[in-house]
C-alpha cells in the first residue's frame, strides 16, 4: 500500500483552511507521507469532482487514504463509500455523519473516522464568554457557519446550553465561514424590522473571519453601535488571537488544526494496522482565559 494522502479542504480564502493544509504538508514531512492538498472554492460540486478523480484513477494512482473537510454537512456520503469500496481509508475533519458506522462495521480493517475539535465545548466556552461580557444580560448577535454542518450545529449547542439561565438571547444569522458573509448577514440582519427593538450588546461569531466581516459592516455603517463589542473563533496567532491583542475582537476561541492529528491516524494505521476510533476530539480553549475577560 502505498503513503499517498489526499487532503481536500474547503476554501483557500478562510485562515483557518489555510492552516490546516500547512499543518497537513508538515505532518506528512515529518511522517513520511505524500501528502496532495486541494481546495474546492467552497464548491461542493467541485469537491466531489476532485474526489471522484481520487477515487476512480488506476489502482496505482488512488491514495491510500483521504482526509476532508467537506463543503457539505453531510459529509458526501456517496464518495465516501465509493472509497472505501476501493480500500482508501476515509477520514473526515469536523464533521459528524450518521453513515460512518455503517461505513466501519463493513470494513474494519480500514481507517474510517472523524477527527475534529470537541464543537460543543466550543459554544460553552462562547457561552462563558458572553456572560464575562454582558453579566447583566442582554442581546448576542449570533454569527452562525452553515447550518447543514455538524460544526455549526454543535456550537450553537454549546453556546445554548452554557447560557440557560442567564439572561442572555441569541439572535442566531447564518454566514459561510468568511469576512464578506459576516457583512451580508449583519447587513441582512439589520433590514429586518425587528431588529430596531433588540438592544444588541455583542456581536459573538462561530469564526474570527465572520467576526471581522461583522465589526468591519458595523463600524463604516453602525455608528451608534459603537458600545458594542465582537467575539470569534479559530484564535489562530496571526488571526483571532491578533486581533484580541490589538482590541479589535473582545475574545476568541482557540481550536487546534486536526489535519495533523488525522495524518497521525492515517501513519498509525499503515504502519500497524491499527485503525483509529470513531470519534477523535481535540480539546479548544478561550483566550483570553475565562479570568481575563472584563465586561
Amino acid at each position: 500500500m502505498g503513503r499517498r494522502v489526499v487532503v481536500s479542504l474547503i476554501t483557500q480564502d478562510q485562515e483557518f483552511q489555510l492552516l490546516q493544509a500547512a499543518d497537513a504538508r508538515e505532518s506528512a514531512r515529518r511522517l513520511g507521507l505524500e501528502a496532495e492538498v486541494l481546495f474546492a472554492d467552497n464548491n461542493a460540486v467541485l469537491q466531489i469532482q476532485q474526489l471522484f478523480r481520487c477515487v476512480h484513477a488506476d489502482e496505482a494512482e488512488r491514495p491510500a487514504a483521504i482526509v476532508t473537510e467537506t463543503v457539505t454537512g453531510e459529509g458526501l456520503e456517496r464518495v465516501a463509500r465509493n472509497a472505501v469500496q476501493a480500500g482508501i481509508a476515509w477520514i473526515l475533519l469536523n464533521r459528524r455523519v450518521a453513515y460512518m458506522d455503517a461505513l466501519r462495521r463493513e470494513r474494519p480493517g480500514l481507517a474510517i473516522a472523524m477527527v475534529g475539535t470537541d464543537q460543543e465545548e466550543v459554544g460553552r466556552i462562547q457561552a462563558r464568554q458572553f456572560k464575562a461580557l454582558l453579566p447583566h444580560g442582554g442581546a448576542v448577535l449570533y454569527l452562525q457557519g452553515p447550518p447543514d454542518t455538524s460544526v455549526a450545529q454543535e456550537r450553537l449547542r454549546g453556546a445554548e446550553e452554557g447560557l440557560r439561565g442567564a439572561g442572555i438571547e441569541l439572535k442566531v444569522v447564518n454566514g459561510d465561514w468568511t469576512e464578506a458573509s459576516g457583512e451580508k448577514a449583519v447587513a441582512a440582519w439589520l433590514r429586518l424590522e425587528t431588529s430596531e427593538s433588540v438592544p444588541v450588546g455583542l456581536v459573538g461569531s462561530q469564526n474570527d473571519a465572520l467576526a471581522l466581516g461583522a465589526r468591519n459592516y458595523v463600524l463604516a455603517s453602525k455608528p451608534e453601535w459603537g458600545h458594542v463589542r465582537f467575539t470569534g473563533c479559530d484564535g489562530l496567532p496571526e488571526g483571532g488571537r491578533k486581533l484580541v491583542d490589538q482590541g479589535a475582537l473582545a475574545a476568541t476561541v482557540v481550536t487546534p488544526s486536526n489535519a495533523g492529528p488525522a495524518l497521525e491516524r492515517v501513519a498509525a494505521w499503515l504502519h500497524s494496522g491499527r485503525v483509529p476510533p470513531r470519534d477523535v476530539l481535540l480539546e479548544p480553549h478561550s483566550y483570553p482565559p475565562d479570568q481575563a475577560i472584563r465586561p
